[in-house]
């Protein structure tokens, strides 16, 4: 005869009866440890239209999973620096899963219809995704760096502090390019380059990161950091992609409320390629 306790039908269970604590009083709580008081209350809406509410929270969920993506991007810079590869890996998968599950937000966002958004889009004023701060820290992370877009954050004197300390140190791409060049000489204009500018293609760095790919066994380290870093670039052009295909959807070729062209301006966009020669070696191989 067994001894375990079992509830009989139609009665309902009591968690306290298996050891669940019921009583918070003075005890830390799911609700304060995620201090969800702070974030529920955090979706204010401009107008008393039903879609707005989606479009706030698909925005500020989308700066969560950004700002986690910052938190990990940091760590696994750091720990190239450190010559941890390994430990960087599992943080750059990390990071593509979460743009992964930024892809899927725009599928949400897809079910308002123009005639949903344009019912509360005079509400936003001047405010647009191309003024997130995030957005532009994780560009100038990856090496996509343009000193021209310190401008939309001129009225935060913290913000432009913020994105101007990264303009001062190595992309996650100039790191893995020193740790390339510790097996391959790269020229001393990749190495010793302006790291507030623009990164440029290189001939030399796409001839190494060809050698790489030809004898994988032999540099692996090198060949898992550089197929980690596609996959990361392969997740973040869907979620472009994705987001231009969602504003066209929705407002098709207006421009946006930040004053950008819209969808021509998320077109040239698509255009950007974080990792050029990760991606050009491919044909030549």
């Amino acid at each position: 005869m067994s001894d375990s306790k079992t509830t009989a039908p139609g009665c309902p269970f009591n968690p306290a009866e298996d050891g669940a604590q019921m009583d918070f009083d003075g005890r830390m709580s799911y609700g304060d440890y995620l201090s969800l008081d702070t974030l529920l209350n955090a979706q204010k809406t401009w107008s008393d239209t039903h879609d707005e509410m989606l479009f706030i929270i698909q925005h500020q969920t989308s700066e969560l999973w950004m700002r986690l993506a910052i938190h990990e991007l940091q760590a696994a810079r750091d720990r190239l620096i450190q010559g941890e590869a390994r430990q960087a890996f599992k943080m750059l998968a990390r990071v593509a899963r979460i743009f992964e599950q930024l892809n899927s937000a725009w599928d949400v966002l897809r079910t308002m219809t123009p005639s949903d958004y344009t019912a509360f889009r005079d509400a936003l004023g001047q405010s647009s995704g191309f003024q997130s701060h995030q957005y532009r820290l994780i560009e100038f992370m990856l090496g996509n760096r343009n000193k021209a877009m310190l401008k939309p954050h001129a009225h935060r004197a913290d913000l432009v502090e913020l994105l101007e300390a990264e303009l001062a140190q190595p992309s996650l791409y100039d790191v893995a390019l020193r740790a390339l060049h510790q097996s391959f000489a790269l020229p001393d204009a990749v190495i010793h380059r302006d790291l507030s500018a623009p990164y440029q293609a290189s001939a030399a760095v796409e001839a190494a990161w060809s050698e790489v790919y030809r004898a994988p066994e032999k540099h692996w380290e090198l060949y898992e950091l550089a197929e980690k870093l596609v996959d990361f670039e392969d997740y973040f052009r869907r979620w472009r992609f994705n987001h231009v295909t969602t504003v066209e959807r929705v407002i098709g070729f207006k421009r946006g409320t930040g004053g950008t062209g819209g969808v021509n301006y998320l077109k040239r966009m698509l255009e950007v390629e974080l990792f050029p020669e990760l991606w050009h070696l491919r044909t030549t191989l």
